[in-house]
């Protein structure tokens, strides 16, 4: 008896958690194909980026870092799409092993309910009810026997019942399980589709890095014009920061006789320190610089181009590429510092407390120095050349006073 309330209780909450379980997997496939939308909207836009058709050796180191920022993106929606289809598998892992309880406890139901059957056929008769009833040898237990006889009664109708609502419960089971089967041979045919995609991508990458290799002097050539121009930046960007820290050591009555260097340090006012705080806060939570869709074509640091050997580059930040017309707008609040032109183009740098974000490339600035921005406020449009299929890549720095960073690690990217 202790089994049958046992396996009874069991049932009757598995019955009633069944449609709410249902809506757990449907909104469970919903949470993901939203998600996967959004991934394939992003993906869709920064193909568009794409575009450069120029064969020049600069045109297709250009497009070989767009391509390989693609890739990189390409890569990371397959690995998003893997752990979708894990997250899918387990959901049909807990799905079985609910169908199989289910199943169990139906079954062991119907055989409660033959067994009751065929009881009730072998003393079905009216007499023998009655014999059965008043062969009893007192009175109280006359009473007892018929109340079993209704109790009886009462649970053979429990358990038809019962029988009933499992039924139903791994019908609707059964059409959750496949529902959640269909939504993984979707996944799964989006995961193929997508690697051919990548295989598609990197095999044109291929192509791109063996038109350069053929074209090693022109290659090493442009790499080092590049570079050039990135050194000549980071040496105004430093100039400016250097000078921007002498002045408020200079100005600061606190310094007393500390030597008045560009090394020396100064004591920041409680707004800096505050805004320092702040800004710390949102480490990784930070807007990108740019508007609109955007690749990273270009990373922190040293690293060496994929496929072309003694080919190396050093960036101080990260380079973005966006559509023409997109806009720099400011990472944190804070004020402008500096805004200077190098090769006919805007760079401005903006402080929040000891840091300091730096854009480049800008065709023209909506902002001066003095200024107070704000999260998100657009600084200028970014410059983008005809000659070069209309290619727009903004340059963006992070310092803590001369201190580099890594962009990456700051930025909601």
């Amino acid at each position: 008896m202790k089994v049958f309330r046992r396996l009874f209780c069991v049932g009757v909450t598995v019955c009633c958690l069944c449609p709410m379980l249902y809506a757990q997997s449907n909104q469970l496939i919903k949470e993901l194909e939203n998600r996967r939308g959004t991934l394939q909207q992003q993906i869709a836009e920064t193909e568009s980026l794409l575009t450069n058709t120029s064969r020049d050796v600069s045109s297709l180191l250009d497009n070989l870092t767009s391509l390989t920022g693609q890739i990189e993106e390409q890569r990371s929606y397959i690995a998003s799409l893997n752990a979708d289809a894990d997250t899918i598998a387990s959901e049909i892992n807990r799905l079985n092993q609910q169908l199989s309880l289910l199943q169990y406890d139906l079954n062991d139901k119907r055989e409660k309910y033959a067994a009751a059957l065929r009881f009730m056929q072998r003393h079905r008769s009216a007499e023998e009810k009655l014999l059965f009833i008043f062969s009893a040898k007192t009175l109280a237990q006359s009473y007892r026997r018929l109340r079993h006889m209704r109790d009886y009664a009462a649970y053979q109708q429990r358990q038809g019942e019962e029988i009933m609502r499992h039924q139903k419960a791994a019908r609707l089971k059964q059409a959750e399980l496949q529902m959640v089967k269909a939504a993984q041979d979707s996944l799964l045919a989006l995961c193929r589709t997508e690697q051919e995609k990548l295989e598609n991508q990197e095999k044109e990458q291929r192509a791109l890095i063996a038109g350069l290799q053929r074209r090693q002097r022109a290659l090493r050539n442009e790499i080092a014009r590049k570079q050039r121009e990135a050194n000549q930046l980071n040496v105004q960007i430093d100039r400016l920061i250097n000078e921007e820290i002498e002045k408020k050591i200079t100005s600061n009555p606190s310094a007393g006789k500390e030597k008045k260097a560009s090394s020396a340090p100064y004591r920041m006012s409680s707004d800096e320190i505050r805004l320092s705080g702040s800004f710390e806060n949102n480490r990784r939570r930070l807007p990108a610089p740019i508007t609109g869709p955007y690749l990273i074509v270009s990373h922190y640091g040293q690293y060496a181009v994929k496929g072309l050997r003694h080919v190396k580059l050093d960036n101080k930040g990260i380079n973005l590429q966006g559509r023409p017309g997109a806009q720099a707008r400011a990472i944190f609040h804070g004020q402008v510092t500096a805004v200077f032109q190098l090769n006919g183009l805007f760079n401005v740098l903006i402080r929040h407390g000891a840091y300091i974000s730096v854009y480049c490339n800008l065709a023209s600035t909506r902002v001066k120095i003095g200024d107070e921005v704000q999260t998100g406020q657009e600084l200028g449009p970014i410059f983008y050349d005809d000659a070069e299929d209309n290619r727009t890549v903004l340059h963006f720095q992070l310092r803590k006073e001369k201190q580099k960073l890594n962009p990456e690690n700051w930025l909601d990217l």
